[in-house]
Parts: structure tokens; sequence; C-alpha cells
């Protein structure tokens, strides 16, 4: 009999190297104190000031207990900080309180997005979901946050990333749900935020917070059913948001019979449901009901001369990313979800979509534009890519690209293979406005270690005209930010 498993192989992701038994996805972390950085090539630019700030799973295994999805490893922070005398650099576990409660237990307590609690019917029953604090971070003037959609945020210290515990920014609200997407708006340093609470209906709960992060309006939305967010985009006056129709059966969850990533379907007879509201009085503009697709992220959004709100996203036909997802805590992956960047115009009054065009049909995610350019008109999109040919079911992105939407022109890195670049965060430089740096932490899988490469951002296709060795592997994280000195 001819087996029709899905073929697959471990590729260097995941695959353990010899020398250090390492790899970038489930290894257990080496954390590190702040540590002098060793430059392997080139040299730091001069005007390369401030902290490079990445989040991400770190443990996704307690003994024989492994996580269910790569969304539940609990949260590790990666602090890069460049002076002019150097480099330094930290690595910490978030120190939530299921955290501690598993390490002090020595096994798996918690369930989460993808994976259940462990023990019997009623020691399920009885224990939530862990704020696994895993996703992304913000930096305000006093502090990090360490960011997970499904609660509260962590307060970390800025130099060292001691846990300073969970922080309500002001909200005394006791089930405050803060997204993994805040939205800072660089003229004004108002921060904008979202999340997303469940009753007979989903709620949109939307935040407005000053400068130092503490909320000072906000206001609460209902939704059509119950709805998956993950982002959302600031453009101009506006705050967007694009509901797929992705949406949760509850009951599974509350019982315990299922997780909840199990417990979402895909329904795309519903279409994306869109909500433009007014950012200065959190209100709704406009309600409507547009095609099917998902998304999980977007790249920057702004109002063109003629009025329309102009929205860039990496898009897929479906939510098949998330088995894909799910299947990278096993080290073989074969699910194909592919995303490509898109563009649309839409009629902020009306909700209409005025245009949908495919940017960028090359496998991508987790698309950037420079901070100071966010909800405003940005050139340039700066993102992760599959090289060509890839199985983009079994591999991770080989490199970072920049889009040019004046000229349609495409730039990429030449990293060889095995080496897996994370998210690209934008530094512009403190001493030439005219400037910029492309960070990344990159996992080479050949030689078992993690190091951060810095490119100049007009220059990609040029060799990094900095590498850092870092103590340890780094798995591969999510999201990241850039705090200027």
């Amino acid at each position: 009999m001819v087996s029709t498993a899905p073929r697959t192989q471990t590729r260097a992701w995941a695959k353990a190297i010899p020398q250090t038994a390492e790899n970038a996805i489930a290894s257990p972390i080496s954390e590190f104190p702040l540590t002098p950085l060793e430059v392997l090539s080139g040299k730091l630019p001069p005007g390369l000031h401030g902290s490079l700030y990445r989040n991400g799973p770190g443990r996704l295994a307690r003994g024989e207990y492994q996580a269910g999805h790569w969304f539940d490893g609990d949260g590790a922070i990666l602090g890069i900080h460049f002076t002019p005398t150097g480099a330094t650099g930290t690595y910490r576990f978030v120190q939530t309180e299921a955290y501690k409660a598993e390490e002090k237990a020595g096994k798996w307590l918690f369930g989460g997005y993808g994976s259940m609690p462990s023990g019997g019917f009623w020691q399920r029953f009885l224990r939530d979901a862990k704020n696994a604090g895993n996703t992304s971070v913000l930096a305000l003037p006093d502090k990090l946050l360490a960011l997970w959609e499904g609660g509260k945020p962590h307060a970390l210290d800025l130099q060292t990333l001691d846990t300073l515990g969970e922080d309500d920014l002001g909200e005394l609200h006791r089930d405050l749900r803060y997204s993994a997407h805040p939205k800072r708006d660089p003229h004004t340093g108002e921060i904008y935020n979202f999340g997303i609470s469940y009753g007979k209906t989903g709620v949109l709960n939307v935040y407005r917070s000053s400068t130092s992060g503490q909320i000072v309006k906000q206001n609460a939305i209902a939704l059509e059913g119950l709805p998956m967010i993950h982002d959302f985009v600031l453009a101009g006056r506006y705050l967007v948001f694009f509901a797929p129709p992705v949406h949760l059966n509850p009951f599974p969850v509350l019982l315990r019979f299922k997780t909840y990533s199990e417990s979402l379907t895909w329904q795309p007879e519903k279409g994306t449901q869109v909500l433009v509201l007014d950012r200065e009085s959190l209100e709704v503009v406009s309600r409507s009901e547009v095609e099917s697709w998902y998304q999980w992220h977007f790249g920057n959004g702004y109002v063109d001369a003629d009025g329309a709100v102009v929205v860039d996203l990496v898009r897929y036909r479906d939510f098949q990313t998330n088995r894909y997802l799910q299947e990278v805590t096993t080290g073989k992956t074969h699910t194909a979800a592919k995303g490509t960047l898109w563009r649309l115009r839409l009629n902020p009054q009306s909700g209409q979509l005025l245009e949908t065009v495919e940017l960028l049909d090359r496998g991508c995610e987790f698309p950037v534009v420079h901070p100071q350019q966010v909800g405003q008109p940005s050139r340039f999109t700066y993102l992760n890519v599959h090289h060509p040919g890839v199985d983009i079911s079994q591999e991770f992105f080989g490199a970072i690209a920049r889009f040019d939407h004046q000229t349609g022109t495409f730039t990429t890195t030449h990293l060889k293979e095995n080496c897996y670049p994370s998210e690209p965060i934008y530094a512009p430089d403190a001493e030439d406005p005219t400037k910029g740096w492309v960070l990344t932490v990159v996992f080479d899988g050949d030689q078992g270690c993690s190091e951060v490469w810095v490119f100049d951002g007009d220059r990609l296709d040029d060799q990094p005209v900095c590498r850092l060795a870092l103590p340890s592997v780094i798995p591969l994280s999510f999201h990241g930010t850039w705090k200027p000195a």
C-alpha cells in the first residue's frame, strides 16, 4: 500500500547541530545577562544609537509535554543596545506568573492558543490559558512592554530586561486585553491599540494612550459574530480594522474539549468585515463587507490625495497559514500557505473597496516601514521573503527585501542557504536623517549560531555593514521594535 502522508524532511531551521544540539525552534534557550558583543565583520555605523528589542517563543516544551502551537511558547526577549563605544546584548525569559508556576512545578500546566492544559478533565477545566508574553514589544520612555494579545502586557526593565510585572496601563478593567500590534503616531507620540473580548458577540475594545503608554480614551464596539483580529492600520485620521471570516465556536473551548485554535473555522461565505474608526473619537465612521481573505499583518496605511484610505498588507487566500504555524512546533511542516503583498484603496465614509492590487507575488511576511512614516505615505516596505523556487510548505523565509512603491522595484539580501533572518526592523540614523539601517537576527542553520546583522537600508543587496556574534542561539521570533537613544 502506498502512503499518502505528506513527504517532509528536516530542514536546517529544525535540525539539531551535532556540535551544539541547538536549532532555531525547539532548543531550550540559554539566557544571558548584559554582555559585550563581538564584531564578526564590518563595523558598527556611527549613527546607529539606540536599542533593538525582539520577542518570540523561547520554550516550546517541558519534560514530555510539547506545545501544540508555535504561538504557545514562553516569551523570551532579546535586547541589543548600540552605543558609540560598541554593542551589548541580553536575552531573558518574560517572568509571567504562569512561567514561574511551571518552572517551580517542572512541568507544563497551562493551556494556550493551540495547547491544552495538562492533567485530567477537572485540572484542565480549572486552569486558564497562560499569558505567554511572547508576541511583540512596545518601548516606552521608562519601560519595555512584552505583549501578548490575550491579556495584559508585562513591563520589563529597558536595560536588563528584568520582569517588573503585569501592567494595566492605567486602565483598571480586570480583563484588559492589549494586542501585540500597537501603532504609534510619529508626530504626536500617541499610541493606539485594541483587544478582542468575547460574549454573545465579539467586542472590539479600542484604546488611545499617551506617549507614556497610559490609556486616556477607549471605546467598545460590537462585532458581528466572534471573529479573530490580529492587527490593524493607523491611516491618517482613521483606524482601520479588517476582520477576516475566521470565527470562534466558544463552547468546545469553554468545556476544554478543544483549544482556541482548533475552534476557529474558516467561513469565506461571510466575507471580510471592515470597520473604519475616527482616531480622535474612536467612534465608527463606516462598516462594510468585502471579499474574503485572511491576513496576519499590515505594512502601513495612509490617506491619499483623493481622500481614500490606502492599506498595504500581506494577504492569504484562506486560513491554512494557521495549520502551517501549528506544524512548526514539530520541526516538520507540510502545509503550503503563501502570503503575498497587496495594496487596497477604500472609501472611508462608505467602506467601499475601490481597488485591490497584488504588488508582489513572492511569498512574504512581516511588512514594516520607516517608524517616522507610520500612518502616512511611505515609499518603501521592508519584509521577509522566500527564496525563489523553495518549497514554502517546508521552509522559513530566507531573505529580507525592500519593495519600492514608487518604481515597483524589489531588492533582496543575498543570504546563503540555511540562514534565516527575523523580521526586518528599520532604525533611522541618529546623525543623518537621509540614512537608515535594517536590523535582523539571523540563525545560521549550518553553524548552529545566531548573529545580529546590520544592513544599509538603501543597499540590501550588499553585504551587511556589520555582523555581531550572540552568546547563544536565539529561536526564530515574531516581532520587535527600535528605540532611539
